[in-house]
């Protein structure tokens, strides 16, 4: 079964994959509470991992760029999790209705293991009749329960108050360090450009002086050498590699590596 939505607006997304694997990568735009009904999944961001298995609660920052693989459970059935996202047009109106300010800047880590509670595992309850009916959850009543998820998570993790409530954009970091560690996620420049602070024109030209190349001339190169160090060395097939170094389509990879090689991925 694939991902249900229970809002209009995809505020709230209930996830239901049978009896199989799956991996991928996504952008983490907004701040996301979750919960893992059954099965486990694997979050990586940057260089740490972070396990779950059903009965977890997780929260997740926003601007993250992530990678993922789910598991249905050990003696098959689903796997099953439940996705709260906490907008920032949401978090503004309450930040305004309810006085609710950042203090400090948030050190903590991209995505956080909550302790389970009572208030916790009863919001999740609260939303179990309408996983049960696969119904979409009216408007009115999503805000409803994104406002009651930002309150229990305030009430619950104090600490979460200078996550949720801090409106600030990505400030200006060291492009190269950030360029070196994500050059694998397969996303728009223009989303390089905003993780980085910079506009997509000063992105550009700070990226040229560095690398002396285009963004995307150096982005597929270094996908390139990366594909023919596992095919070559570790022995990877083609059809394995091309997603892990950042191509979304295998016939684009095997012509790009064939253009920069002089043969194709799969003769090697």
């Amino acid at each position: 079964m694939p991902t249900q939505t229970l809002s209009a607006d995809q505020r709230i997304l209930y996830s239901c994959y049978a009896h199989t694997s799956r991996e991928g990568e996504q952008f983490i735009a907004q701040h996301v509470f979750g919960f893992v009904f059954s099965g486990s999944q694997i979050m990586y961001v940057g260089d740490k991992s972070y396990p779950y298995q059903a009965g977890d609660f997780r929260f997740f920052r926003k601007n993250q760029l992530c990678k993922f693989v789910k598991q249905p459970p050990a003696d098959g059935g689903e796997f099953m999790s439940l996705s709260i996202r906490l907008d920032k047009n949401t978090l503004q109106r309450m930040s305004q209705e309810l006085n609710l300010h950042a203090d400090e800047p948030f050190n903590g880590d991209a995505i956080l293991t909550l302790e389970p509670n009572e208030l916790l595992t009863g919001f999740i309850e609260s939303l179990k009749p309408y996983l049960k009916a696969g119904q979409e959850i009216d408007p009115l009543l999503t805000e409803l329960k994104v406002k009651e998820a930002v309150m229990i998570l305030l009430q619950t993790n104090p600490q979460l108050k200078n996550v949720l409530f801090d409106f600030a954009e990505p400030g200006k970091i060291d492009l190269e360090a950030f360029m070196n560690k994500n050059y694998k996620y397969n996303v728009d420049i223009s989303r390089f450009a905003y993780l980085t602070g910079r506009s997509l024109a000063t992105f550009k030209r700070d990226f040229e002086k560095i690398y002396h190349t285009s963004p995307n001339r150096w982005l597929q190169q270094k996908r390139l050498d990366d594909a023919h160090y596992l095919i070559k060395e570790k022995g990877w097939r083609s059809s394995d590699v091309y997603m892990e170094v950042g191509f979304k389509d295998l016939s684009h990879f095997s012509f790009a590596f064939k253009k920069a090689f002089g043969i194709a991925p799969s003769r090697m």
